[in-house]
């Protein structure tokens, strides 16, 4: 993979949002800010059953949402940028109680809405103000019709501070502090945070994961009851505001954030259920190229195809093969993979102090995006590129809409990422220049996030539905939740796992059981995942013809439900299992590429 690339820069520019962090334009913007949102928030509280009052808050809600979202995005690159600067820090936690006050804003516009008649509404709807918005307008008024007296919504709200949240908080304190005492297989004993462990247990060395699954897992047992309390607490919570606000199930408000019914989830999950022996293939594969009958637990997220022995790409390299790829196959996806390069957006320079990990942002009053990540020379790393790049592209095709527009639920967001990557693996594979070690390895790595979407995520929303259905009840002991995961685990593995190789303890170690910012934290990535292989194996076969109608959908993700935007411009059925199966044989092919390699 040489690059025919001129040097690349691999640190991003923020000067276009603002002159730097403290310059006069930031502090101006922030105190300017404040001002309108207080503003704002008292015309809001203060709203009748005045439509043109109505409107033109709303109007100025999302003028104000974009300011808001320019600021929040740009400390969120500075603080990724810069783990240590305590000044970032500090104004990070001072918008945060900004953002609160914007919530309590919108909750405001979300009550009159709900109090208009339905004739005023239907008016409301016809002002040419709010052309594009009308999906997002509707959406508030359907959240204001399951609030609370606005007293009792800044009470919960005040309460959750201290309550709901600070469980979550309570967690990620404890598993931040916790070590395990681990014996490595040369013998020596070593002191391992519990940070590290999923590291170790994805570790190309069986013995090494053994050892970091065994011991690592004796501080989840120690503190079994505390975290039970912790998760019974944050499920109580939410079934007690459930309960108050009038939502009779607890998957209303997950479903209606991620803007899909619970039909369409109800079939995709049938479609896994009918179809589950062709991910657990790829279980089965993997468990051959082990040398074993099937894996344990902590072999799941292991590679059996070591990483290709070449020497490191550089960030030429991967920037001209992702380059390649994009203008390949989809021009307009790679000509504007350049200009982000060109424009600096794109930070991957490697240097003490950086997070770890991943994103994309950007800012909506700007119009332009940028994407965050740390280059270490993985051939990883390049696909982590390709998928940050098309979470970018998504933002990039939505620039033409109104805000209101612009924003898509969970459930859409992780389509064009995808696609992104599958473009770049499709031009790997059928690239001569690549070797058969790497191709291998690429194989190995895509039949990891197939079986962990379609086996491993499934598992846990099986093991949440059941949990919330017992919490209902009362609180739910650390025996059940030991039994629940379970029998979660054996439902969607079967015969894949190993007897004995379950992880009854995966509802305490799996932080994502426990944010509370959100509930139900799995369908979504499911549904983005099997949406991105549908659309990229309609892709294959239609060719250059489809991207147009790829670009309607990407543009149409804040305008509709998913299922109004899978119907209008695909054509596509979410409520019929037939489609998500369909998506689901997308995997054949590279799936029996990976069963020859056995």
């Amino acid at each position: 993979m040489s690059s025919d690339f001129p040097t690349t820069p691999d640190r991003w520019s923020l000067d276009t949002w603002f002159t730097h962090f403290g310059a006069p334009d930031y502090t101006e913007f922030k105190e300017a800010l404040v001002k309108d949102i207080a503003a704002l928030k008292s015309k809001a509280e203060a709203l009748s059953t005045d439509i043109p009052q109505i409107v033109q808050v709303i109007l100025d809600y999302e003028a104000l949402g974009d300011r808001l979202g320019h600021l929040s995005a740009y400390l969120g690159c500075l603080s990724a940028d810069d783990a240590s600067d305590e000044a970032v820090k500090a104004d990070e936690a001072w918008i945060s109680t900004l953002e609160a006050e914007s919530t309590k804003l919108r909750a405001s516009l979300q009550s009159a809405l709900a109090a208009l008649p339905a004739a005023d509404f239907d008016l409301l709807l016809t002002d040419s103000n709010l052309a594009g918005a009308i999906h997002a307008v509707k959406r508030m008024r359907e959240e204001g019709r399951h609030q609370m007296p606005g007293d009792q919504e800044a009470l919960a709200a005040d309460l959750n501070v201290t309550g709901l949240h600070a469980w979550g908080r309570l967690y990620d304190t404890l598993t931040g502090k916790m070590t395990f005492d681990m014996t490595f297989p040369d013998g020596h004993v070593e002191s391992v945070p519990m940070a590290r462990r999923r590291a170790l247990m994805s570790d190309p060395d069986r013995r090494l994961r053994e050892a970091s699954f065994h011991a690592g897992q004796q501080p989840w047992v120690d503190h079994a009851d505390t975290l039970a309390a912790a998760l019974n607490g944050i499920a109580g919570a939410r079934l007690t505001l459930y309960g108050r606000r009038g939502i009779p199930h607890f998957l209303e408000t997950p479903l209606f954030d991620g803007g899909m019914s619970q039909a369409s989830l109800d079939a995709m999950m049938a479609a896994i259920h009918t179809h589950i022996e062709l991910p657990r293939r790829a279980i089965r594969a993997a468990a051959r190229l082990q040398g074993t009958d099937a894996l344990h637990y902590f072999d799941l997220e292991a590679p059996q195809v070591p990483a290709p022995d070449e020497k490191a790409l550089t960030w030429d390299d991967a920037c001209s093969t992702v380059d390649r790829a994009f203008s390949t196959a989809y021009p307009a996806l790679g000509k504007y993979f350049r200009s982000m390069l060109q424009q600096q957006w794109i930070e991957a320079q490697p240097r003490p102090g950086k997070r770890p990990g991943a994103f994309c942002t950007g800012s909506l009053l700007r119009r332009e995006e940028r994407v965050y990540m740390t280059w270490h020379g993985t051939v990883h790393d390049m696909v982590t590129l390709a998928h940050e790049a098309g979470h970018a592209w998504h933002s990039c095709v939505l620039r033409p809409t109104r805000s209101l527009a612009a924003s898509y639920p969970m459930t859409l967001a992780e389509t064009a990422s995808n696609f992104g990557e599958m473009i770049l693996l499709d031009g790997l594979m059928s690239d001569p220049a690549v070797t058969p070690a790497t191709k291998a390895y690429l194989l190995d790595q895509e039949m990891l996030r197939a079986h962990a979407y379609l086996v491993n995520i499934p598992m846990r929303y099986e093991f949440e539905k059941a949990f919330y259905t017992e919490r209902a009840a009362g609180e739910v002991s650390v025996t059940r939740l030991k039994e629940l995961m379970s029998e979660a685990q054996v439902s969607l593995y079967g015969d894949t796992l190993q007897p004995g190789g379950t992880d009854p303890m995966f509802w305490a170690s799996k932080m994502h059981f426990f944010i509370t910012g959100v509930s139900f934290y799995n369908f979504p990535y499911v549904f983005g995942y099997l949406l991105s292989q549908a659309l990229f194996a309609r892709f294959k076969v239609e060719g250059a013809d489809f991207l147009p109608r790829y670009e309607t959908f990407l543009a149409a993700t804040g305008s509709a439900s998913c299922e109004d935007v899978a119907r209008q411009t695909l054509g596509a059925d979410l409520t019929n299992p037939d489609f998500w199966a369909t998506a689901l044989q997308a995997i054949r092919p590279t799936l029996e590429a990976y069963e020859k390699l056995t």
